[in-house]
């Protein structure tokens, strides 16, 4: 929600309307794009029908013409039933695509609705005006009679225009100017949205701002005018668009799928020679892996052919080639205007449930899917582990197979800032900034231990012994060991090394000493390489520090009258270091180091990191890798040289012991990772499958919930602060039931959002304000996956600077799922519901754990106003007992978990089988409670508005984007199970093909 203050002003009423004036309430409001260039309200009055023992249910229909004889029908209002004086709510809006004009004619035909189950109507009568007659009006009201086809007086229509504020520079300063236009509230529009993209603005249209108008598109706008408790009225603009990153997100998203697939197979393929049983496994988990590679091609490429609109309709959910597409999702917003002078913005995303459809429900959605998978790999590692008495395998337990994809990732991520912070270095070194050396040493110095943090642990050094028995050339003659440390030769590709029995109380395996040992030499060289660094550099800064102090005392001397020679200064320094020596040589150098360390100019020393394992040295007749000699009395020219040259090998070697040690490490990782997948990769690729089709419907939602939330709160430092702080709350409210395959599908979505936890958002500067530069980009595998929004130079400006220095931005995803039609009372009574309580239950607890965060960093400021008199812990309280009530269709569940979310600066996403029906339901009830609790909307409308809304409303028109006709897919029976407030009016509904 969104909330902008305005100073009041009065508002003039067009009491002399000159052509100047007709032209520009007929441009269009440049200061609000979403104003309509014309609105009026109808009532009628008087009103006969042929009939007198029945009063009429009447409806307007609007329709224009600017070029005879054709009348296009452009709009119509609600039902009102059982009355001859009815005020319809719905106001008739013409926006700026609309192209009318002052010589446009209106045609105004009212109906009467004898059956709305039916559809049974005739016309009443009609009456036609021009649009320039209603501006022209002193207070734009006409009074029309209608006639009747026969050319009879059948009653009168009123309409009332409303009056849309002139900009501030055209118009003339007017004193006390009148609040109300014949009664009735005239609202102005803030000059604030002047700037296209309103960078402080919290309001942000849909159709012109730009970096919205880059996601979003196909608005479709409802206008309605409500009365509230207090005698004003409310005027609302309804709106919903669709999204071209339903497109977009899919095809990134399996573009990234096919990357970390095909990379896989490398790593596996990478491997080198194994054994012949060994190399059968890995053919096999390839030869899995080519397969499922080929579907997610076919998917890109059929995803990349697509030419259909920018959103996947309900008819074509369980279509194979659009199944990582959403399904019919939209943005809805509802802008509501005041008497008070306030702008609310309300958005909500809508998304047809996250599912599989394709791949069915017959053997249940995800989550049991996940247990079976888990309790199959539980069977497996059992039957490993009794076999392990008469094996030398080594059998890994499940938090091993976690912590190994952990130190793969890493050892990508610190591989990689060790490389960089070294190339850093190298120029720090070149450009000869001591500050800049000092700085780049200590981030370096920090990254490469955290990497040889990692790789010190047992899990590697047991691995790494896995991958060398599993050579083809391994060879371990095993006998008992005896007290005398019997020697056992093992043979690999590389050379041939020597390794000891542990003695009596070895176990009977090959003992790892000697793969331990080797192992700790590896990543022991790392340390000791940027041991020599860090001592390289602070000799370099004390020698620089040294000159510059002597340089200071030769230039006192000679003011002095003499000079003293400076001691050493022809003395020569060179480092060396030798990846091949031995470990023994490394430890005295270390000492002859520290000894020397305390001498200003030290004599050279040679500081050898060990193991033979090592990568080869620079080439000592290298002009690049040879020790420089650094004189203290070069000239200052060759002193970056100095520098640069100095650093240069010890650097290199660096670079190429970090490279070897990550290199065996995700080998023996990978090697590891391939054991565990082995008995079950093709059930694992399958259900893998499955998770990443509905993951990537519940990300397409996030990211559009993520953009509005973000655009709309640019003014809002508290939202900003929160969501830097402790992430963006995402809820979900579902409407499945908990019967049949709707079960199946709540399993599936309940997964995918679970899965948003490992999304994190990242925002940027865009490149550009054109359309495709503003759009989200996804990075990452699926361990985590980042998504890059790029926002226009001006917004991105207005963002804290947190934020701004690219800090990444979590999401606590949570789900609200209560059933309401009748397949949700057959669970009640014959069936289970555990699965809905669970899912309320862990979100719940998710809830209670987002808001205790908040309280414990955060100042209740941060979040929005309420004129609700119920503070946010006693919503929670209310929440928790109804989720622990467990009474049958608990709606109250779903309203004030949607209104805690609102409360929290949350984002709002709702969802049923297809967003169409049930959805529509949902939507429109929730924007009628906003109105009436947040903005006292007049209850004994309550009912009128919600029938209004649902009737003429964009969701009526949401199903007919989907199947093609302006009916919601119920009947009468199914209506009888639904909650009283979740049905819809008459004549809305019947059967349809979803």
């Amino acid at each position: 929600m969104s909330e902008r203050g305005r100073g009041q002003r009065g508002q003039r009423p067009w009491s002399v309307c000159t052509s100047e004036m007709l032209g520009l309430a007929l441009a269009g409001n440049g200061l609000d794009p979403d104003e309509p260039v014309l609105e009026f309200s109808l009532a009628c009055s008087d009103l006969i029908t042929p009939s007198l023992d029945r009063k009429p249910n009447t409806f307007v229909a609007v329709s224009c013409n600017t070029s005879e004889p054709f009348w296009t029908k452009h709009a119509q209002t609600e039902i009102i039933e059982g009355t001859s004086n009815p005020i319809f709510l719905s106001s008739i809006a013409f926006f700026q695509d609309s192209h009318i004009n002052q010589q446009t004619q209106v045609k105004l035909s009212v109906y009467d609705v004898k059956d709305r189950s039916q559809g049974t109507m005739y016309l009443l009568g009609s009456a036609l005006f021009t649009v320039k007659e209603l501006l022209q009006d002193k207070d734009h009201k006409l009074h029309l009679t209608l006639r009747s086809a026969e050319n009879e007086r059948v009653g009168t229509i009123t309409l009332v225009a409303w009056q849309m504020e002139e900009r501030r520079d055209q118009r003339t300063p007017v004193s006390r100017l009148p609040d109300t236009i014949n009664g009735r509230t005239v609202l102005s529009v803030d000059e604030s949205l002047t700037e296209s993209l309103g960078v402080r603005a919290k309001y942000a249209s849909l159709c012109k701002d730009t970096f919205l108008r880059s996601a979003f598109g196909g608005t479709m706008s409802r206008m309605y005018r409500f009365p509230t408790t207090d005698g004003n009225n409310l005027r609302i603009l309804e709106q919903m668009a669709e999204s071209v990153l339903s497109l977009n997100v899919p095809r990134q998203f399996v573009k990234l799928l096919l990357e970390e697939d095909t990379a896989r197979v490398i790593e596996l393929e990478e491997l080198g020679e194994l054994s012949p049983c060994w190399e059968s496994l890995r053919r096999q988990i390839v030869t899995q892996y080519q397969t499922i590679i080929l579907t997610y091609q076919d998917t890109l490429n059929n995803l990349h052919n697509y030419k259909g609109p920018s959103f996947k309709a309900s008819s074509l959910k369980a279509e194979r080639k659009l199944e990582f597409m959403p399904t019919n999702l939209h943005v809805q917003r509802m802008r509501v205007q005041d008497v008070s002078g306030f702008d609310h913005t309300y958005d909500l995303v809508t998304i047809g449930a996250p599912a599989a459809h394709c791949q069915g429900f017959k053997s249940s959605g995800l989550r049991k899917l996940i247990q079976k998978f888990e309790e199959a790999k539980k069977i497996i590692y059992e039957e490993e582990c009794s076999a392990l008495s008469s094996s030398q395998s080594i059998v890994y337990i499940p938090q091993d197979i976690v912590r190994a994809k952990e130190i793969i990732a890493h050892i990508n991520t610190l591989k990689t800032q060790v490389s960089y912070y070294t190339e850093r270095l190298s120029r720090a070194a070149k450009e000869r900034s001591s500050n800049g050396l000092e700085r780049t040493l200590a981030i370096l110095a920090d990254k490469t231990r955290q990497l040889v943090t990692v790789c010190d642990c047992k899990l590697l050094a047991s691995a790494i012994q896995a991958l060398n028995a599993a050579r083809p050339e391994y060879i371990a003659s095993k006998v008992s060991p005896s007290a005398d440390a019997e020697q056992v030769v093992l043979r690999n590709d590389q050379d041939t090394l020597l390794a000891k029995w542990s003695g009596s109380n070895s176990r009977t395996s090959l003992h790892v000493d000697w793969h331990e040992e080797e192992w700790e030499k590896v990543w022991l060289n790392v340390d000791k390489s940027l041991e020599c660094i860090i001592q390289r550099v602070d000799k370099l800064l004390q020698k620089e520090r040294l000159h510059s102090d002597s340089s200071e005392d030769m230039a006192q001397n000679d003011q002095q009258g003499g000079s003293t020679p400076k001691k050493g200064n022809e003395r020569t320094r060179a480092f060396w270091i030798n990846p091949a020596s031995a470990e023994d040589s490394s430890s005295s150098s270390s000492s002859s180091s520290s000894s020397s360390s305390s001498s200003s100019l030290p004599s050279s020393q040679h500081v050898q990191p060990s193991s033979s394992s090592s990568p080869p040295s620079p080439t000592p007749p290298s002009s690049s890798s040879l020790p420089v000699a650094c004189h203290a009395g070069s000239n200052r020219n060759s002193a970056n040289c100095e520098w640069s040259e100095a650093l240069y090998p010890l650097l290199t070697t660096l670079t190429e012991c970090v490279a070897m040690m990550s290199d065996k490490a995700k080998k023996s990782m990978v090697f590891l990772l391939m054991q565990d997948s082995a008995p079950t990769i093709a059930l694992d690729l399958s259900l893998q499958y499955r998770r990443d089709v509905v993951f990537c419907q519940t990300l397409t939602a996030l990211i559009c919930g993520f953009i509005l939330k973000l655009r709309n709160c640019l003014r809002d430092d508290g939202f900003l602060r929160q969501l830097y702080t402790i992430g963006l709350l995402a809820q979900f409210e579902s409407l499945l039931s908990t019967y049949g395959e709707e079960l199946a599908m709540l399993e599936d979505m309940s997964v995918g959002i679970n899965d948003l936890r490992n999304v994190t958002f990242k925002v940027t500067q865009a490149s550009s304000s054109s359309a495709p530069d503003m759009l989200p980009v996804i990075t990452g595998n699926r361990d985590g996956f980042n998504v890059r929004i790029p926002l226009p130079g001006t917004l991105f400006d207005a963002l804290p600077r947190e934020i701004q220095n690219g800090m990444l931005l979590r999401v606590q995803p949570v789900l609200f799922n209560v059933g309401i039609n009748e397949q949700q009372t057959l669970a009640e009574k014959f069936g289970d519901t555990s699965l809905q309580e669970i899912i309320n239950l862990e979100s719940l607890a998710r809830l209670n754990s987002y808001y205790e965060q908040f309280k414990e960093v955060l100042p209740d400021d941060c979040l929005p106003r309420s004129r609700s008199q119920t503070c946010l812990p006693e919503l929670l309280r209310f929440l928790g007992q109804n989720v622990h009530a467990r009474k049958n269709k608990n709606v109250d569940i779903l309203w004030q978990a949607a209104e805690i979310c609102r409360r929290l600066n949350g984002v709002r996403f709702t969802s049923c089988k297809s967003a169409k029906d049930r959805t529509a339901m949902s939507v429109t009830l929730e924007q009628c409670l906003i109105l009436q609790h947040e903005h006292g909307m007049a209850p004994q409308v309550f009912t009128q508005a919600l029938d209004c809304m649902r009737s003429e409303g964009c969701r009526r028109e949401n199903t007919v984007k989907n199947v093609g006709g302006r009916k919601y897919a119920f009947n009468s029976l199914q209506l009888k199970a639904f909650p009283r407030h979740y049905r819809p009016p008459e004549g809305t509904y019947g059967k349809i093909e979803t």
